[in-house]
């Protein structure tokens, strides 16, 4: 089983990985036992929408069986949306050696409504800069380690014009998300 295959994340999955038991009886309006996938993406470019597509169209694989994917703007993202996950996506561009001020606008916005109730969540972050992504990778994973999330594989970082492998990376990414919350 390859890493970051949706086998290789669902057996992640059975290692425990992922809310809390608590958290995850509190969480309402998810329809029985399926899981909330939330991608918070800040897209201002075509670049960023097509790998933010490529993300969306992994997380809902016909191979991965009770994940609801919900994808907001990191403008529109808000507490409520991450409380209600069981798994969450970032994607962000590098924008002068950070994070989109988009995003760092929606952790200011969650961090302390959810700084208890969503440890243990698991994450993954997709990155597209011209130059070098390293400050905004290193930037959303300080702020993901101080919530207490769990990275679930590598960021997928695209520099440039996005070839195949980095949309196959980020359909990768969302399918390893989204397995890793699957109940089935």
């Amino acid at each position: 089983m390859a890493a970051g295959s949706p086998g290789a994340a669902r057996a992640a999955t059975a290692t425990g990985r992922g809310p809390p038991a608590a958290r995850r009886e509190r969480i309402g309006g998810v329809a029985g036992n399926v899981r909330r996938l939330l991608i918070v993406h800040h897209t201002p470019s075509p670049t960023l929408q097509e790998l933010f597509e490529a993300v969306r169209r992994g997380a809902t694989t016909d191979e991965i069986e009770g994940v609801e994917v919900v994808t907001r703007a990191a403008l529109r993202a808000g507490p409520v949306d991450v409380l209600e996950a069981h798994g969450i996506v970032l994607g962000t561009p590098a924008n002068i050696g950070y994070m989109s001020g988009a995003l760092k606008h929606f952790f200011d916005t969650i961090y302390y409504p959810c700084l208890e109730e969503t440890r243990r969540l698991p994450y993954g972050l997709y990155v597209h800069g011209n130059n070098d992504a390293t400050g905004a990778v290193r930037a959303v994973e300080s702020i993901a380690t101080g919530l207490g999330w769990e990275r679930v594989r590598e960021p997928v970082v695209v520099l440039g014009t996005p070839g195949k492998d980095d949309l196959e990376a980020c359909w990768e990414l969302g399918a390893t998300v989204a397995a890793t919350i699957s109940p089935a």
